[in-house]
């Protein structure tokens, strides 16, 4: 498949790098020559130097036999004006990063795909969906259900009160006798490993379990972990993030979003009628004290500074709050919340490549997911009548050692597999693999 990309942001960077793994012909488009050379050195891409808005530019790129044309700079006008002109000189699909969140409520009524952008996505709406995923369990790090949670991909901080602590993943398993989960990734130091029996479970480490419905709550009793209800949410920052997920969580949630703004607090008033709007500063220990921080079940911060957003969520979880989660522009600093206390840190632009690449592999499996810093997708085969794996045996399969099997959803229900187990026809299997080998695992079970 030819893809070109138009920007070499950081969401250009990481969806060139999921579909490069992939062995994708990628074009890079960008105006910055610096950037284009860091591309180049650590990417087997092709780079054209110039404004994604020029017709020439495009041709240049080879345009006319683009499979799909990714138009995500940081400008939207750009980004529209490039799907425009792509799929006028031939690009048989557009996609165009949008920032408006009127444009991308409005998309289905507007028919952008009579100008040539076959879909947009909107980095502000995801992140806000994300962020309430991630409020869905208290006690973990990360959840993602499967058939309505049949099955469950759940990440636990491995701390001095786990079960797991020093023990291998052979040990390990005698505390789970029902075998209702399965290890399928460890966290540790930045580096994602796919575990097998000899790894031992450390300190600090971020574990990653595809569980059954039982399993979800033997995870987090063997991570020393207490599941609450979430209730009260305070977010920091009326930036696009922080109004969308009022916005998304209001419905549910009781919601506090701070501001510093007094003008833009005056203004959401109306616009979030379910949200108390407090005009201040959320660094401010004084005003979270008056706003009562000790009733909070989850803080969000979402300004447009990282280093705000780091500092109130460690302000906050020093005060108590169980449950916090920050917006980082930097990606390189996403690995922080491992080591320095926050739940999660999260990245808009990681979020929203990771949607297209999700979004490109509809209809080649059921169900893509990616865990946050974590080199790895997890993703959903239904097995049809002339798989391979059919009738055989897990441990007789020659799985590529970076994937693993975590789990079978059959007839409803959710199983947690071991290697005595045999596949069938009609079975959704749950697999963790790193992104070079997704390729790789899709034939097992095509």
């Amino acid at each position: 498949m030819r893809i070109v990309i138009a920007g070499a942001g950081e969401m250009g960077l990481h969806l060139a790098k999921l579909l490069v793994a992939e062995g994708q012909d990628i074009i890079i488009i960008d105006s910055d020559a610096n950037v284009l050379e860091y591309v180049s050195q650590h990417l087997d891409v092709g780079t054209v130097k110039g404004s994604s808005t020029s017709p020439e530019t495009l041709k240049e790129a080879n345009i006319t036999k683009a499979d799909l044309l990714i138009a995500v700079t940081s400008f939207q006008e750009v980004n529209i004006t490039t799907c425009i002109l792509g799929k006028n000189l031939g690009a048989k699909k557009t996609i165009s990063r949008i920032s408006n969140n009127e444009l991308f409520a409005a998309r289905a009524e507007l028919n952008l795909s009579g100008v040539g952008i076959d879909e947009i996505i909107s980095p502000a709406s995801l992140a806000a969906r994300e962020i309430k995923r991630l409020l869905k369990q208290s006690a973990l790090t990360d959840t993602f259900e499967f058939d309505r949670g049949m099955l469950s991909l759940i990440g636990i901080a491995v701390d001095e009160n786990s079960e797991l602590l020093g023990k291998t993943l052979t040990e390990a398993a005698y505390l789970n006798p029902h075998h209702n989960f399965t290890t399928v990734a460890i966290l540790r130091d930045n580096q994602t490993i796919i575990p097998y029996g000899k790894n031992k479970f450390q300190k600090g480490d971020r574990a990653y379990f595809i569980a059954q419905p039982d399993g979800v709550e033997r995870v987090t009793s063997l991570a020393g972990q207490k599941s609450f209800e979430i209730k009260n949410v305070m977010i920091l920052g009326a930036s696009k993030v922080g109004i969308n997920t009022a916005k998304t969580l209001s419905k549910k949630y009781n919601i506090k979003l701070i501001e510093t703004d007094k003008q833009k607090c005056m203004e959401l008033a109306d616009e979030l009628p379910n949200t108390m709007i407090i005009n201040g500063d959320g660094r401010d220990i004084n005003l979270l004290k008056e706003e009562c921080i000790e009733r909070t079940d989850a803080f969000v911060a979402l300004t447009e500074n990282s280093e705000t957003n780091i500092m109130a969520s460690l302000l906050a979880k020093k005060t108590g709050v169980p449950k916090t989660i920050a917006l980082v522009e930097n990606v390189d600093y996403i690995h922080l919340s491992q080591s320095i206390g926050i739940d999660t840190l999260i990245n808009q632009k990681l979020i929203a490549a990771s949607f297209i690449f999700r979004y490109l592999r509809k209809g080649e499996v059921l169900n893509i997911a990616g865990i946050h810093g974590v080199e790895a997708e997890i993703l959903e085969f239904e097995l049809g009548d002339s798989s391979q794996v059919l009738n055989k045996q897990l441990k007789d399969l020659d799985f590529p050692k970076i994937a693993i099997v975590g789990g079978v959803i059959r007839q409803g229900r959710g199983m947690a597999v071991r290697g005595d187990f045999e596949f069938q026809s009609k079975d959704r299997v749950v697999v963790l693999s790193k992104p070079e080998c997704i390729r790789k695992v899709e034939n097992f079970f095509k």
